[in-house]
């Protein structure tokens, strides 16, 4: 894979997109299940080790051009897409943070080869939805640790191969003084707490555990997660998730792209009116694609340098960024729905745009869009940047 340009993986993506992606993602939806087709086909391209550089038997893709994966699969399936980004989350922040110590050295090597599955535990029940608090707190006995710990969500939690978990550093640390590390599922005991019925993103089966788990104090990510929250995890989730965002914005423009020509066939030298909100569609994913674009390219230019990255400004822009894509996709998505008309609105029409809307939906809850405002705003208070 390290040979391949963005837009050779583009077209890979692509093609598993429309030979296995898309062709289950109505069951995936209706019946609420892991999408294990899609994530096998990914699998076996060697594609879940994206962002392990070569040097661990990784593919050494760049940032960008996992983004475009994302958006490239969220026009197929929004779960696949969801999936897929939350584990290149879990990487992007084990390599940048850990590969430089001997157990993520042999950590990386052994993931790229088996092409394991990472979720993420950095909600508890507790904290109302702040993932920079934690009530949680890792034991120490000499050279190991045990953890247990009440997620609200974990997503694909049961078919994940390994996990990413916040928790405050000690049993004395404030909420604030957090750690993140890695729990091996051998390691680990999850108890199912509640159920994964909802309106979208039903691929994801993100129920809450109880977990527990143990392991040794060199699976402790080496920095705090503060950093890693501000260097990587939170730019790159909002990146990889505007990301996917707009490759469902831009199936349902395709759509109903597709129902004005349709509609304009029937009536030969005439303009179908629907044409009109079509061109307004397009303009708006216009302006969503190049808004994600030119901050996946800001992130990039910014990687290596830690003072950029954890500026008021930065932040802000990340916070923006999450903030109007997810509002772009409600809005582009039901336009379509507008367009297509009734073509749209049913389930089974090859126009249709049910499950993008659902799905579209779930974007603004991702970290409530309320509190990331609110975050927004108390630093714009202090901030001095234009």
């Amino acid at each position: 894979m390290s040979p391949l340009t963005r837009e050779a993986v583009t077209d890979v993506a692509h093609a598993i997109g429309m030979a296995t992606i898309g062709p289950a993602a109505a069951s995936v939806d209706h019946d609420a299940r892991f999408p294990h087709e899609g994530i096998g086909a990914l699998r076996e391209e060697r594609l879940l080790g994206a962002l392990i550089p070569v040097e661990f038997g990784g593919a050494g893709l760049s940032f960008s051009a996992v983004a475009t994966i994302c958006q490239t699969l969220g026009q197929y399936c929004a779960s696949t897409a969801m999936i897929y980004a939350m584990h290149q989350i879990q990487v992007a922040c084990i390599v940048r943070h850990a590969r430089d110590t001997a157990y993520f050295r042999d950590y990386l090597a052994d993931l790229a080869e088996r092409q394991g599955l990472i979720a993420s535990a950095t909600s508890e029940i507790g904290v109302g939805g702040d993932v920079r608090t934690s009530v949680c707190a890792v034991e120490r006995d000499g050279g190991n640790f045990t953890l247990t710990k009440q997620a609200p969500v974990i997503s694909y939690g049961q078919y994940a191969d390994d996990y990413l978990i916040t928790a405050r550093r000690e049993p004395d640390s404030p909420p604030s003084d957090q750690v993140i590390l890695l729990a091996r599922r051998s390691d680990t005991t999850l108890e199912q707490t509640n159920n994964w019925d909802t309106l979208g993103f039903r691929g994801t089966c993100s129920p809450g555990f109880r977990l527990s788990t143990r392991g040794s104090c060199s699976q402790i990510l080496p920095v705090p997660y503060a950093d890693v929250s501000s260097q990587t995890m939170l730019p790159v989730s909002h990146i990889l998730w505007s990301s996917l965002w707009t490759g469902i914005a831009g199936d349902a423009v395709r759509r109903a792209r597709a129902f004005v020509r349709n509609e304009a066939r029937k009536s030969a030298g005439t303009v179908p009116p629907a044409a009109l909100r079509a061109v307004e569609a397009m303009c708006a994913l216009q302006s969503m694609r190049a808004n994600v674009e030119e901050a996946t390219q800001e992130y990039e230019s910014s990687m290596d340098d830690p003072d950029a990255l954890t500026a008021l400004r930065f932040a802000i822009r990340m916070n923006n960024l999450k903030m109007a894509s997810s509002a772009a996709v409600v809005d582009i998505v039901g336009q379509s729905m507008l367009i297509c008309g009734m073509a749209g609105y049913k389930t089974e029409s090859p126009y249709s745009v049910s499950r993008h809307l659902r799905d579209a939906y779930g974007a603004m809850l991702m970290i409530n869009n309320d509190r990331i405002a609110a975050a927004s705003a108390s630093m714009l208070l202090v901030s001095k940047d234009d």
